[in-house]
């Protein structure tokens, strides 16, 4: 919602342009590029304050954050293969928002597979297994650009939502 306030206020302060009336005069594209870059970095920032406060109020001080905004936490010791891109990998998840309510989750006798570095997850997603060993578990927390974007998924994930990624690696393959 507050991307549907945020919006139309910056499009109108750009084509007001200040005091001085420009009838008929269209931002730019250097300018509206200017403009959404703006509105992109407050976004970021609400959804890292919001991850935060989840942080804080659900006590996850064992909580890392990645350059690209994405929160983890690995539990779990294992002598089991590192992922590396190219490496199919096997694993069960749930997928959950900030309220707890659960969106996806695997299937016990089907879990779930992708090829590592060739897309088709969420990008956070391929970020966290990166960090991860065959047999470790780990909670990932993903604001939107990390996760399903500014629409969502059309299904199960709202818009703009920050989701709950919580993971357990069953096998990699090489």
């Amino acid at each position: 919602m507050k991307i549907l306030t945020i919006i139309p206020l910056a499009v109108i302060l750009v084509s007001c342009g200040g005091n001085e009336r420009q009838p008929d005069r269209q931002p730019n594209v250097a300018e509206t590029r200017e403009m959404l870059q703006r509105i992109n970095k407050v976004l970021v920032q609400q959804d890292r304050e919001q991850i935060l406060d989840y942080i804080k109020r659900n006590n996850l001080v064992e909580m890392k954050e990645s350059p690209t905004g994405l929160f983890y936490y690995i539990s779990g010791t294992s002598n089991g293969p590192k992922v590396r891109k190219g490496d199919v990998v096997e694993y069960s998840y749930r997928v959950s928002l900030l309220d707890g309510t659960v969106c996806y989750q695997s299937n016990a006798e089907a879990p779930a597979t992708f090829e590592v570095g060739h897309g088709g997850v969420v990008s956070g997603l391929e970020e966290g297994i990166l960090l991860m060993r065959q047999g470790q578990s780990a909670k990932f927390i993903m604001p939107p650009h990390l996760a399903y974007g500014l629409i969502g998924d059309s299904k199960q994930v709202p818009a703009r939502s920050i989701v709950i990624y919580d993971v357990e690696l069953l096998a990699v393959y090489r």
